[in-house]
C-alpha cells in the first residue's frame, strides 16, 4: 500500500548510487539532486566514498534510519539488503528498479515473492521490481530521462511498463502535455496500478490533485478494485484514460515476457473500462490524444465544424469523425453566405469551411465567431493549419490562441506542420496550449471520448429469478457442458421463454411424442457442440415419415447422443452470451444471432451487474441495430424484452457464478416476443 514514506519521504537512501550517471544507480543520484530534492539523500556505494558529492556509506548496516531506499542492485543482493532495510533501518518505502524477478523465472518469483512478504511485514510499500522508479512532486526518483517539469494539474501516469512511461512523456511534452506524479509499477508484485489508483481515490483533493489519469496496464490483477476506484474517481470529476496491452493471445504472450501478466480478452477490458467510465485507448499516441482533449472544454454535442486551408486533411476528419459516430452538419442560410463575404473567392462555408491556403489570421477569427455565435447546432470546432513555409503563421496561432480561452464551445486544434511552423507551434504550446498534429489521430480520440459515459450505477436492480431452482441444477451438475434438459430447465428458471422441445434418442420414443409439436420442425443432433459444422441441423421438417428419415442421419454423427426436434420459428435471429474471465465479473454479450454472429462479428459487451440502461446501450451499439427496429418493411424485434433478457442473463451468473460460458443462438425475435431456441451452458466448479 501507498504510504506517506514514498511519497513524502523525509530521507532517501540510493542502494548502488554512483557517480557514473550512465548507470541506474548513478543517473537516479543526479536526477534527485537536480529535481532540488529537500531532504536527506544517502548513498551505498563499497566502491566509492563520494558519490555525486554526497558521502556514499561501505553497507547499508552504517546507514541511519531512513523512509524510503531505491535499489538499483543485482536482483540477488536485494533480498538480503531489504532484510536489513525493513527490520533494522525503519524503511517503510522501497522502489527496486532491478530486474530478474517474477518476469524471468521460479526463483526470481520465488524472491520476489519473500521481498514482498518482508516488506508486508513492517507495513511497508514496494513499487516494482523491474521498474523506472516515481516521479513525485517531492523527488525524482528515477533513472530515466526527460524529467517533465511538475505541474500539480497536469495529468497522473501510472504504468506497467518503464519504457512506455517514458515514451508517454517525451511524445506528451513534445505536443504541449503537462505532467504531475508518474509511477511506473513494474512486476506490481505488492502495488500494482489498481493500488495507485486506490490511493489517488481515497486521498483525492480537487485543489492540489491532478483530475487527469493516464493508465497503461498489462496486467489487471484485480478488476473490482480498478473499477470501483476508477468509477469513484470520475463522479469526483476525474477523467482517465487507459491503453490495455496483452488482449490477444501474442500480445499476452509478450506481456507475460514482460511482466508475467495475466491477459483478458480485449471484449472484457473494453465492458470493464465502459462500466467504470474510463476512455479506452489503443495507442500511446491515442492516449495522448485523449489527454489533450481533457485539457480543452468539454464536448456536449456531436455536430462538429471543420475548419480548415487544407481540403485534404478535412476530407480524412471528416471521415474518421463520421465512423465514430459524430456528424459534419451542412452549414447553410444567410449566416452562411454572409460569412462567405469575408473570405477569399473560392472558399467553401459548407463544412468543412475551406478559406484556402491564402487564408488569414482575420478570416479564422471571423469564421470561429461565426461558429461560436452564429450557428448554434454547432457543438465544436476543429481548426487544421499549416503552414507550407512561405510565410509566418504565429498571427494564425495567436488568433487561435485567444479564441480557445474566450469561446465557450471547445476548439481543437490540428498544427501538422512541425517542421515549417516549428517557432510557432512552440509559442502556441509555451502559453499552456496543447497541439494535436494529425487529425485522424484526433478524430478517433474524439469519438472514443464523446461515445464514453458516465460510470454505471452501483446499485443495479436485476429480474428476479428462481435462485433456488437453478441452484439446485447446479450443485448436482459435473463441470463441462450440461444436458440439452438442464441447459433448458435454467434458461426456464431464469424466466426466459423458451421454445418447445422433444429430446430422444429412441426413434420410437420420439414418434410417439412428434404429435405435441406442430410442423414444419427442425431436427438438431445433441452432443456434437458446434451442429451446423457437421450437417447437424435439419430445418423445414414437414411429416413424419421425415421425422423417422432424419433421426437414423443425426444419430449417425459422431458423438451423437440424442435427437432434439423443436418447432420451425421465424423472426429476426438474436444472440446473448455469457464469457468469465479470471478475476472479472462476467461479460454478458448481445448481438444479431445465427451465422451472423460469426460473419459480421457484431457483438455488444457489458460487465455484470448489467442495468436495464446498460443493456440498451449495448443494444443500440450494435451495426445491425437498424434492423432490430425494424427496416425496409420487415418488422423489428420486442426491445424491451431484449433488454430484459440481458438483464436475467445477468441476475442468472450472479446466483450461478460456476457459469464459465454460455450462449443462446439463437433466440428468435418478433415485435411480440423473443424465444430461446438452442441453449449451451458450461460451468467450472473450484
Amino acid at each position: 500500500m501507498i504510504n506517506e514514506q514514498l511519497t513524502d519521504p523525509k530521507s532517501i537512501v540510493i542502494i548502488g548510487g554512483s557517480n557514473t550517471i550512465r548507470k541506474p544507480g548513478g543517473k537516479i543520484v543526479k536526477n534527485c539532486i537536480d529535481g532540488n530534492y529537500k531532504g536527506e539523500l544517502r548513498i551505498v556505494n563499497p566502491k566509492e566514498q563520494q558519490v555525486q558529492g554526497i558521502a556514499s556509506y561501505a553497507n547499508v548496516n552504517d546507514i541511519p534510519d531512513t523512509d524510503l531506499a531505491i535499489l538499483a542492485i543485482p536482483a540477488k543482493y536485494c533480498l538480503e539488503t531489504i532484510k536489513v532495510l525493513a527490520n533494522q533501518k525503519n524503511t517503510k518505502a522501497f522502489i527496486i528498479i532491478s530486474a530478474g524477478f517474477g518476469e524471468t523465472d521460479e526463483t526470481g518469483a520465488r524472491i520476489e515473492k519473500e521481498i514482498v512478504e518482508i516488506i508486508n511485514s513492517v507495513n511497508g510499500c514496494l513499487i516494482g521490481p523491474n521498474c523506472i522508479g516515481v516521479l513525485h512532486k517531492n523527488y525524482k526518483g528515477v533513472f530515466t530521462t526527460p524529467i517533465p517539469e511538475y505541474n500539480s494539474k497536469g495529468c497522473d501516469l501510472i504504468s506497467g511498463s518503464g519504457a512506455t512511461a517514458v515514451f508517454i512523456m517525451e511524445a506528451g511534452m513534445l505536443l504541449g502535455v503537462q505532467f504531475a506524479n508518474v509511477y511506473s509499477v513494474g512486476n506490481g508484485a505488492q502495488t500494482g496500478v489498481e493500488d495507485v489508483l486506490e490511493y489517488m481515490d481515497i486521498h483525492y483533493n480537487p485543489d492540489k490533485d491532478s483530475s487527469i489519469k493516464l493508465l497503461y496496464l498489462e496486467t489487471i490483477k484485480n478488476p473490482k478494485k480498478l473499477l470501483k476506484h476508477a468509477s469513484s474517481l470520475i463522479n469526483k470529476g476525474v477523467k482517465i484514460a487507459a491503453i490495455k496491452a496483452g488482449s490477444t493471445t501474442e500480445g499476452s504472450r509478450a506481456a507475460l515476457s514482460h511482466t508475467g501478466a495475466i491477459a483478458s480478452s480485449d471484449m472484457t477490458v473494453r465492458a470493464l473500462f465502459k462500466k467504470a467510465g474510463i476512455v479506452y485507448c489503443s495507442s500511446r499516441e491515442e492516449l495522448l490524444s485523449v489527454a489533450s482533449i481533457f485539457k480543452y472544454k468539454k464536448l456536449k454535442g456531436k455536430n462538429i465544424a471543420i475548419i480548415t486551408h487544407a481540403g485534404g486533411s478535412a476530407v480524412m476528419l471528416a471521415d474518421v469523425l463520421s465512423n465514430g459516430g459524430l456528424q459534419i452538419p451542412a452549414i447553410e442560410g444567410e449566416d452562411a453566405k454572409k460569412l462567405e463575404t469575408y473570405l477569399h473567392p473560392g472558399s467553401s462555408v459548407s463544412n468543412p469551411i475551406d478559406f484556402l491556403a491564402t487564408g488569414t489570421a482575420e478570416q479564422l477569427g471571423i469564421i470561429i465567431d461565426y461558429c461560436e455565435h452564429k450557428f448554434d447546432f454547432i457543438d465544436a470546432m476543429v481548426v487544421v493549419f499549416g503552414s507550407p513555409g512561405l510565410f509566418d503563421v504565429e498571427n494564425v496561432y495567436n488568433v487561435l490562441s485567444v479564441k480557445l480561452d474566450i469561446c465557450s464551445k471547445p476548439i481543437f486544434p490540428v498544427l501538422p506542420s512541425v517542421i515549417n511552423a516549428q517557432k510557432e507551434i512552440k509559442t502556441f504550446l509555451s502559453k499552456g496550449n496543447i497541439n494535436f498534429p494529425d487529425e485522424v489521430v484526433l478524430g478517433k480520440a474524439l469519438a472514443e471520448v464523446y461515445k464514453t459515459s458516465s460510470p454505471s450505477i452501483n446499485d443495479v436492480k436485476l429480474p428476479k429469478i428462481d435462485n433456488k431452482k437453478i441452484r439446485t441444477i447446479i450443485d448436482k451438475a459435473n463441470n463441462g457442458y450440461l444436458t440439452p434438459e438442464d441447459a433448458t430447465l435454467i434458461i426456464n428458471a431464469s424466466g426466459i421463454s423458451g421454445s418447445v422441445e422433444i429430446i430422444e434418442n429412441s426413434k420410437e420414443d420420439l414418434l410417439s411424442k412428434i404429435s405435441q409439436i406442430p410442423f414444419p420442425l427442425v431436427m438438431k443432433v445433441v452432443g456434437p457442440l458446434h451442429k451446423s459444422d457437421i450437417q447437424g441441423v435439419i430445418l423445414n421438417v414437414n411429416t413424419v415419415e421425415e421425422v423417422s428419415k432424419n433421426f437414423d442421419i443425426l444419430m449417425s454423427i459422431n458423438d451423437a447422443i440424442a435427437v432434439m426436434v423443436q418447432p420451425m420459428l421465424s423472426g429476426l435471429e438474436l444472440f446473448v452470451g455469457v464469457k468469465k474471465e479470471p478475476g472479472f465479473n462476467h461479460t454478458i454479450l448481445c448481438g444479431l444471432g445465427g451465422i451472423f454472429i460469426e460473419i459480421l462479428n457484431d457483438v455488444a459487451a457489458g460487465l455484470s451487474p448489467i442495468s436495464a440502461a446498460e443493456a440498451q446501450k449495448m443494444i443500440s451499439s450494435l451495426r445491425g441495430y437498424k434492423l432490430l427496429q425494424g427496416s425496409r418493411g420487415k418488422d423489428g424485434v420486442n426491445e424491451l424484452q431484449f433488454i430484459e433478457i440481458i438483464q436475467r442473463l445477468s441476475a442468472l451468473v450472479e446466483a450461478a457464478p460456476e457459469i464459465t460460458e454460455m450462449d443462446i443462438n439463437p433466440l428468435i425475435g418478433t415485435k411480440s416476443t423473443i424465444t430461446a431456441v438452442d441453449v449451451r451452458i458450461k460451468i467450472e466448479k473450484i
